[in-house]
């Protein structure tokens, strides 16, 4: 693109609701950035949906006041309806979005948008979980959201590290042809983006940023998070059932191959099962034998144990399809780091069961088992998927580092 582009290169979207006090030092601070660092023409776009406060009274003054800044108002709330309509409308050859808190230092800003500029990546995110990134904030919240991108790495297999840092970019001839497929209008939109966008075989850059967390933030995570699994719900059955039209996404010349789910998905899921049910007749035999002996506890613990380290061994042969000893140690070291999870909660079981029901046999222990274990068994796939053995599947060229 040449240095000397008459139009804005690139549009920053600041989408907010209700937010009169920081918006007015957020823009400010932005434009000041952008006009000392950024060697295009730009635009700043205001994106309020439905404030109630004095948010659009102060947009609209920052647009008279401020070179380069714009302002929208929609009548209806949420995050993704604010940036869907805003890029929508946008010329600008380079669409981005910040929040409004900058918790995101804006040094990231110019690595962000260069490989779009260039033309190198498709689109680009900020991540707070790859090396380099300096984040400062809570451990709820790093929980919350370690547990969010592995959740998506084991349910929708994605490549990409950081789906909820709120810092990214896009083309926008890419954003074109990807955002009549983003149902979501709210929080979910930016993970339901990018996974359309990798599915296709796009390129994601990703950019470590420094991330300090805003103390104020109102989101409420509850219904944030019962929202964002009802769209990874929805998602993977429209992935599933083929209804997005992914090749016409691709760049010229890319493969078929990341249709629908990811191509080693089913057979490892089919190989998986038959490796648990294996185990799980071998867990509860050994468990019937230990037990008139060592106790129930007891007896759980050695089973479970045995039956991990032999789940796991043949798990890394038959399902993902790893040979020789390389790794060998690590794999059972996080293996059994699953089993823990398995233990926790198939002893947790037995340890209400007793509580209870004190005078449960056998076949009753038995049964409770069997239940607890199911739901060890689904999440340990999870687990071996996105933790134990990421790189046994089908992988592609991205461009995008991944932590």
């Amino acid at each position: 693109m040449p240095a000397h582009h008459p139009e804005p290169v690139l549009d920053v979207v600041v989408p907010v609701h209700n937010e009169e006090n920081d918006l007015e030092p957020c823009v400010r601070r932005l434009h000041a950035h952008l006009a000392e660092t950024f060697p295009y023409a730009f635009r700043i776009t205001v994106a309020d949906n439905a404030s109630t406060d004095r948010t659009p009274a102060i947009a609209a003054r920052l647009a008279r006041e401020l070179p380069g800044t714009e302002w929208i108002r929609l009548a209806e709330k949420g995050r993704g309806r604010a940036l869907h309509t805003a890029w929508s409308r946008s010329s600008a050859p380079v669409l981005a979005y910040l929040d409004v808190d900058l918790s995101t230092d804006l040094a990231a800003l110019l690595p962000l948008v260069a490989p779009l500029i260039s033309g190198h990546s498709d689109v680009a995110i900020g991540t707070r979980l790859a090396r380099g990134s300096r984040v400062v904030r809570g451990p709820k919240r790093e929980i919350i959201s370690r547990c969010y991108n592995g959740l998506l790495r084991g349910t929708l297999a994605v490549r990409f590290s950081d789906a909820q840092c709120g810092f990214k970019a896009v083309r926008r001839d890419v954003a074109e042809r990807l955002l009549p497929l983003v149902e979501d209008r709210g929080w979910f939109f930016d993970t339901e983006l990018l996974v359309i966008a990798e599915r296709a075989g796009l390129r994601i850059h990703e950019v470590p940023v420094d991330w300090v967390d805003d103390p104020d933030s109102r989101v409420d995570i509850l219904s944030t998070a019962l929202a964002d699994l009802r769209g990874m719900a929805r998602l993977g059955r429209a992935l599933a059932g083929g209804r997005l039209p992914l090749a016409a996404l691709r760049r010229p010349g890319e493969l078929d191959e990341a249709a629908g789910l990811p191509p080693a998905l089913f057979p490892q899921l089919v190989r998986f099962a038959a490796v648990g049910v294996a185990s799980t007749l071998f867990y509860l035999l050994l468990y019937s034998l230990l037990r008139p002996v060592t106790g129930a506890q007891a007896a759980n613990a050695l089973a479970l144990l045995a039956s991990a380290v032999a789940n796991t061994a043949a798990n890394r042969r038959l399902t993902f399809g790893v040979r020789g000893r390389t790794g060998v140690l690590r794999h059972q070291l996080k293996g059994l780091a699953a089993f823990l999870v398995g233990l926790a909660l198939t002893s947790g079981s037995l340890a209400v069961l007793h509580r209870t029901a004190p005078g449960a046999g056998p076949r009753v222990e038995l049964v409770t088992l069997v239940a607890a274990n199911l739901a060890a068994t689904l999440l340990r796939f999870l687990l071996l998927r996105a933790w134990v053995f990421p790189g046994r599947r089908s992988r592609r060229t991205t461009g995008s580092p991944t932590s």
